[in-house]
């Protein structure tokens, strides 16, 4: 049986595995199912429907799963689910998704979410991502994995932030942000990749190379944009004719990004 505090509300319409703590004047609302690990230590809201997978831990006024704050908003059914392994520091928001999106807002596994993060409706962030205190994620935003955001970061609706991007503090996103990028400012711009976050994921000297003259190709050669996609896909063809299969597979998850981009990418 979870262990529950006495001062706690919980719904008798949750589902709690046996293995959950519910901490002091918690409060559990209906359609919420807590799996196995996850720890409210005090003072959490957690309102359904809202799915959220093992080994979560949330601090003190965390308040997961709320309304979204969307005036086209009028009741419907969505939901927030959220994947194993999260860390939610105090008073993190993090608000169901609309019908005018895919219906729920989406966290994947072991990210790190500091104080005061708020995590608005419809967004979707990968895993082992850093949100630094107080980053503001506006509506239907995408967040890559490995993604570090400084604190103060915010970052527009729907934007994408494409994986293993470092954001400097107080950045901020108004266009979309291909993946390995190091940035920073208002409005952000690209400053290199982010070759000591890419080393500490053990990315080697040939694949950062690979990446520097793709950026290069993307940054420093004064193409237009179609120009330099064309030029990328050739680089690409390069790397699968010379069996290099890690660079190409970074090139086809940037040049995937980059096809789909509906917003623009940032620029110098």
């Amino acid at each position: 049986m979870a262990r529950i505090h006495p001062t706690a509300i919980v719904s008798p319409n949750a589902e709690l595995d046996a293995d959950v703590d519910v901490g002091p004047y918690c409060v559990v609302g209906d359609d919420v199912q807590l799996s196995a690990g996850c720890v409210l230590m005090s003072h959490v809201v957690l309102e359904g429907p809202c799915q959220i997978d093992r080994n979560n831990r949330f601090h003190p006024f965390a308040s997961i799963g709320g309304p979204p704050q969307d005036k086209k908003y009028n009741g419907e059914q969505t939901s927030v689910a959220i994947g194993k392994g999260n860390v939610f520091r105090e008073c993190v928001t993090v608000n169901r998704g609309t019908v005018q999106d895919s219906g729920q807002t989406r966290i994947g596994d072991h990210n790190w979410i500091m104080a005061y993060v708020h995590i608005a409706h419809d967004c979707a962030i990968g895993a082992h991502c850093v949100l630094a205190n107080s980053v503001n994620l506006a509506g239907h935003v995408r967040i890559g994995d490995y993604t570090v955001l400084g604190g103060y970061t915010g970052v527009h609706q729907y934007c994408q932030v494409g994986a293993h991007v470092m954001a400097g503090i107080a950045s901020v996103i108004v266009k979309d942000v291909p993946p390995f990028l190091m940035i920073s400012g208002n409005a952000a711009k690209p400053f290199g990749l982010n070759r000591e976050g890419l080393k500490r994921r053990g990315y080697s000297e040939t694949r950062l190379r690979a990446l520097q003259d793709s950026y290069r190709i993307l940054y420093r050669e004064g193409l237009r944009f179609e120009e330099s996609l064309d030029k990328l896909r050739i680089q690409l063809d390069h790397f699968v004719q010379t069996g290099l299969t890690q660079e190409a597979e970074d090139l086809r998850c940037s040049l995937f990004f980059l096809e789909s981009t509906s917003r623009g990418i940032i620029r110098p």
